[in-house]
């Protein structure tokens, strides 16, 4: 399994017990989904590693209790101490309508109503305080904040994306 094919589904944060227990802490609005599940892919030095799962339990909302297959005491639990947890993409939940997953809309189009067409997604910059759309129009980088309210309309079928912006900003980028 490669990462490319996964997603981030949260963090080994520390040790629980002398029996090898772990807490991961999930990075998730909705952590009850992944109460239950029989294994995980942990990035052990660059490869996805699958770990099999004998008990969980979720505490303190987004913190889940781990005793993996294999992890026995302290010692094998440091070896896996600040390790991302991976599931595989096709686990994912299918969102619809106005709602996606950043991995999806990559490659779509963004239209304004009243620009027309700005350009392809080519990332979801999620590092800075509020995510954004970076579009390609035609070499040119556009940066869009990635705002509920700026969102009109999500098509899948015709890889689009409808945007309301306030007037003017994406004419910042393309004033010389």
């Amino acid at each position: 399994m490669q990462i490319k094919d996964c997603f981030y589904l949260g963090n080994i944060v520390k040790k629980h017990s002398f029996k090898g227990e772990v807490i991961i802490k999930l990075d998730t609005d909705e952590p009850e989904l992944y109460r239950n599940m029989e294994s995980v892919f942990v990035d052990l030095g660059n490869n996805l590693i699958p770990f099999f799962i004998e008990k969980s339990s979720l505490s303190k909302s987004t913190m889940l209790r781990v005793k993996f297959e294999g992890v026995d005491t302290e010692q094998d639990a440091e070896a896996i101490m600040k390790s991302g947890i991976y599931l595989p993409i096709t686990l994912l939940p299918k969102l619809t309508g106005n709602k996606f997953y950043y991995h999806e809309v990559i490659g779509f189009v963004i239209k304004d109503k009243t620009f027309g067409e700005v350009g392809n997604i080519v990332n979801i910059n999620d590092k800075a305080a509020q995510p954004l759309f970076e579009i390609d129009r035609n070499g040119i980088d556009i940066f869009i904040p990635l705002i509920d309210d700026f969102i009109v309309n999500v098509d899948r079928e015709n890889k689009t994306i409808e945007v309301e912006t306030p007037e003017g900003l994406i004419d910042l980028y393309l004033e010389e």
